[in-house]
């Protein structure tokens, strides 16, 4: 009797212990859904870096990390988001980002912090510093955020030159994947000049190709070249499955220094701005609406005052409806910018984002059946 006893009391406290792990599975499960794994790394510069009995390029990577190491910084945000029922849930984020000025400036992706309503850096040595978000720009998936380091001195990466990429040059990749901080991963420049669409009408334009395996959590930190320069934001992976295929893509550094300094200065992007409004029309609606071309933009509206007013662009007059929607008719048809095709609206976005306010650009249109070309300068958005 007593070994039946004892047999269905260890019984009972296994079922207890189910239950208990149950609820707290639960619990977490809800309150810490996307609450990043946290792994305390030692610190990679507690003892003397040894170089004996390696290779000339095991060499130059030891170099290159334990460099940019002390620069990259890991992103934790928290925000709040509500339930089915309204309820307040908790939640976190995590990614990487990078110092590239002393003064404590990071630079990240917007997705990284996007929604946050705090961040917290910390850098390579384990110190943290709460951040505050300078600026950012959707368009170009690109954040900076200040912390402020008091005393204490500052390390930030030299930002290279992304213009001159060749395919097949290394590139390390230091980030916080899943994260495990401080990770490094190696590989090459597998493509330049990608365009990786992000929205309808956004893409990261002239991306970075990459065959060194970043993951969730690598996203804002550095892509470096062998001289241990920053030539990219790692930002995106290509992957059927939520892990790393080998395709990794990285905004240019080129592309995010203007809109760095921009967000330093003034805590917003400076925009070129045109000044109207379009509709990407195709064969099917060109025919429906007898226009004489079969791919364009047709413009909708004018702002008044803007480049494109003073630039004798002319928008619609009336109103007309093609299946379930409303347009605007008679006005110009876009069919180029500084002579690139344009035929949806990303490709018009695209060359948008290269230009500056106060750079010309040269418009192609259809106005009626004559083929005609505009010189415009940008303002300022």
């Amino acid at each position: 009797m007593k070994s039946a006893s004892k047999a269905a009391k260890i019984v009972r406290l296994a079922l207890l212990g189910g239950l208990i792990a149950l609820v707290s599975y639960s619990f977490g499960a809800r309150w810490g859904q996307r609450q990043p794994v946290r792994v305390e790394a030692q610190t990679q510069q507690s003892k003397p870096v040894s170089t004996e009995g390696l290779t000339e390029e095991e060499v130059r990577t030891v170099r290159i990390y334990s460099q940019a190491a002390p620069a990259v910084a890991n992103i934790i945000t928290r925000a709040v988001e509500y339930d089915f029922f309204q309820d307040a849930i908790p939640v976190s984020g995590a990614g990487s980002g990078f110092i590239i000025d002393p003064r404590g400036y990071v630079l990240t992706n917007n997705h990284v912090v996007q929604g946050a309503e705090s961040i917290e850096v910390t850098l390579g040595d384990r110190t943290r510093y709460p951040a505050k978000l300078v600026g950012t720009d959707p368009r170009s998936d690109i954040a900076l955020v200040k912390i402020e380091p008091k005393e204490k001195p500052l390390v930030s990466l030299p930002l290279g030159d992304s213009d001159n990429l060749q395919v097949g040059q290394k590139v390390y990749a230091i980030g916080n994947p899943f994260g495990f901080s401080s990770t490094l991963t190696t590989g090459v420049v597998s493509a330049l000049g990608r365009t990786v669409q992000t929205g309808e009408a956004a893409a990261i334009d002239q991306a970075i190709q990459t065959d060194a395996p970043i993951n969730r959590g690598n996203s804002g930190g550095p892509l470096l070249d062998s001289r241990g320069q920053v030539i990219g934001i790692n930002t995106a992976i290509y992957t059927p499955t939520g892990t790393t295929a080998g395709i990794g893509f990285a905004i240019p550094i080129n592309t995010a220094k203007d809109i760095a300094q921009d967000l330093i200065r003034e805590g917003r992007v400076r925009r070129a701005y045109l000044g109207l409004s379009s509709i990407a029309i195709g064969p099917y609606l060109a025919e429906a609406l007898g226009l004489p071309v079969n791919e364009g933009l047709l413009i909708q509206r004018i702002v008044p005052g803007s480049p494109a007013a003073r630039g004798g662009l002319r928008g619609g007059d009336r109103m007309v409806v093609a299946g379930m929607q409303r347009l605007i008719i008679g006005g110009d048809i876009i069919v180029a910018l500084d002579g690139q095709e344009v035929t949806t609206g990303l490709a018009y976005n695209l060359i948008m984002n290269r230009k500056r306010p106060g750079d010309p650009l040269r418009i192609t249109i259809i106005r009626a059946d004559r083929r005609m070309d505009v010189s415009i300068t940008l303002d300022q958005q």
